[in-house]
């Protein structure tokens, strides 16, 4: 479309300026008394003057062109930025600092506008912040208080419970082992045996994943680095596999502390349950006025466009917790490659300048 308008303008442009240096040449011809036609047809320089008159229309045409495509290019470039970063949710990127850089390449109005849409960005994102930070209560209790208390109690319930019982099943299943191994007859059983074992080890793997979604709930009072390393190395007790770290100790509000640990047991839940991986990378980092919270693992991966897999439910619960911090959460998965997730969440005015 954009091509299409830029040839429109450059033969309208040209059959303006041909009309232009004709209606010089008529003038010109009335002041000298020579006949029109026959000045066209004039040589100069062993040329015919129509034929300079065409090629000076077709220069002018042509730079003119030229300079308005630049023109255009530089207005994207500006625009595209601007709302990149706005997308990205750094609304204190540098390039918002040049205002007269916006004014000159898109105009007084739309820069205007791009900067009102972005003061308006920074009034909502406090405004969830502050809504975030402001505990809601019920009967004289605050929800993460009935969430937290309901947690444990379905922990205790399903480790004193179910665990036990799998436990126990285990224990009895290599009891029979024992027995059919001693027959060389009983390989049909054999066989059954190991099916059972399979089953019941991914009922395990699934309710060590639960346990470690529902306990802890909160930080409880350590730092956001201290919670995370917590996790990992209880992951590392329950399933065998290689996990690094690199964590910056970062100084983030209440809520979005709470957030972005949940968001990290979230993860490790999936990467339990679902990832089979050998080895798992976390990284907290701060860059500039973001929080960037990115965990790869070298599991099975999965489609992200099949919305039926299993770890997607978890997958929505995070990038919901990323949009209610006024950041972003990005996902990127292979099959047979792993997984990569990347939480990006603005810091705040008053942590920003810290």
């Amino acid at each position: 479309m954009r091509r299409r308008m830029l040839v429109v303008f450059f033969l309208i442009l040209m059959v303006w300026t041909i009309l232009v240096e004709t209606c010089l040449v008529f003038m010109l011809a009335k002041v000298t008394h020579h006949d029109f036609l026959q000045l066209l047809l004039a040589n100069v320089l062993s040329a015919p003057l129509f034929v300079y008159l065409f090629i000076g229309a077709l220069l002018i045409s042509s730079g003119a062109t030229i300079i308005v495509l630049w023109r255009l290019r530089v207005m994207r470039n500006q625009l595209d930025s601007r709302l990149a970063q706005l997308n990205a949710g750094q609304y204190q990127a540098p390039i918002f600092n040049r205002s007269q850089q916006a004014v000159t390449a898109l105009g007084q109005q739309p820069a205007d506008l791009l900067e009102a849409l972005r003061q308006k960005m920074i009034r909502l994102q406090r405004e969830i912040e502050r809504y975030s930070n402001t505990p809601v209560r019920f009967s004289g209790e605050t929800r993460e208080a009935i969430l937290t208390g309901e947690r444990h109690r379905l922990a205790r319930e399903l480790h004193d419970s179910v665990s036990q019982q799998l436990f126990a099943a285990m224990m009895m299943l290599s009891a029979l082992r024992s027995v059919a191994e001693r027959d060389p007859k009983q390989e049909a059983l054999q066989k059954q045996l190991d099916t059972i074992q399979k089953v019941i080890n991914e009922a395990q793997a699934e309710m060590r994943a639960l346990l470690l979604h529902l306990r802890p709930t909160n930080l409880e009072g350590k730092s956001l680095k201290q919670g995370i390393i917590q996790l990992l190395k209880e992951l590392q007790t329950k399933i065998t596999i290689k996990i690094t770290w690199q964590l910056d100790d970062i100084k983030l509000n209440a809520a979005t502390e709470d957030n972005l640990f949940r968001i990290v047991q979230e993860l490790l839940s999936n990467t339990l349950r679902h990832a089979k991986a050998d080895s798992l990378e976390v990284y907290l980092k701060r860059l500039q006025d973001m929080v960037i919270l990115r965990m790869v693992d070298d599991g099975v991966g999965f489609d992200p466009k099949e919305t039926s897999g299993n770890g997607n439910y978890g997958l929505a619960n995070i990038k919901e917790r990323a949009a209610a911090m006024g950041g972003t959460a990005k996902v990127v998965s292979v099959v047979g490659q792993g997984t990569s997730v990347e939480v990006r969440v603005p810091l705040s005015k008053d942590v920003a300048h810290d």
